[in-house]
């Protein structure tokens, strides 16, 4: 049997393996961060090819600050040229920006710069929701909060407050470089996600992979808890 709708709306993807991919060629780490951003680059711009509604980017989790010093910086420094360069290129093709995690909490300088992509891609019609400071369990107890804030804690008050609660519910979650874990990366939300690991590292995996995994998808059969 399939998936009933066959349709992936919502795909999340932890982009792992960028260092991984740099050692075994002998190069910088920061050239697997380079090559990875390409990967994200190529993989938003054949969106308008799937079904997707909202592609969700782990880029930056609450726990990477512990990195060395200088790997955070370069990621930051990408940050800064990725939003700069691809902006005009997200307002062209209708892709509205949205921002999951603390990211207030970041360098001034990239807040001012997200919150321009959010102003300028208010509208567009297709999401790539982009996870910057972000760990799950930090979201789920902040949305908690603010359910008992206004009254009984249930699952749907939790959901209302949420860093996804604009968003369609999540489908298909990716991992690639072969690690099987969720890292913290959207807890709630991959309670009944249908879930898929790659063993490809993330400046390999190609739109051609993300085409396999919705077909994958579609032939799954989700029951919900259900028979």
């Amino acid at each position: 049997m399939t998936n009933e709708a066959g349709v992936a709306r919502h795909v999340a993807i932890i982009m792992d393996g960028n260092g991984r991919w740099a050692k075994a060629r002998h190069l910088p780490r920061v050239v697997g961060h380079q090559r990875g951003v390409e990967a994200v680059r190529k993989l938003v711009r054949s969106l308008h090819d799937t079904s997707i509604e909202c592609l969700t980017l782990y880029a930056f989790s609450s726990e990477n600050w512990k990195r060395p010093d200088d790997e955070v910086d370069d990621l930051m420094n990408m940050m800064r040229k990725f939003i700069k360069s691809d902006l005009p290129e997200f307002i062209a093709n209708d892709v509205k920006l949205h921002i999951l995690g603390d990211w207030r909490g970041l360098a001034p300088d990239i807040v001012a710069l997200l919150e321009d992509a959010l102003a300028q891609t208010a509208k567009g019609s297709r999401t790539l929701a982009v996870a910057l400071n972000y760990g799950s369990q930090q979201e789920i107890a902040r949305a908690a909060t603010r359910a008992a804030e206004e009254g009984a804690i249930t699952a749907e008050a939790i959901e209302r407050h949420l860093n996804t609660a604009a968003l369609p519910p999540l489908d298909l979650l990716i991992r690639t470089s072969g690690e099987v874990r969720l890292s913290n990366f959207l807890l709630w939300q991959c309670a009944y996600a249908e879930m898929m690991f790659t063993d490809v590292l993330w400046p390999d995996f190609t739109p051609a992979h993300l085409t396999d995994a919705l077909d994958d998808f579609a032939r799954r059969e989700r029951r919900f808890g259900g028979r």
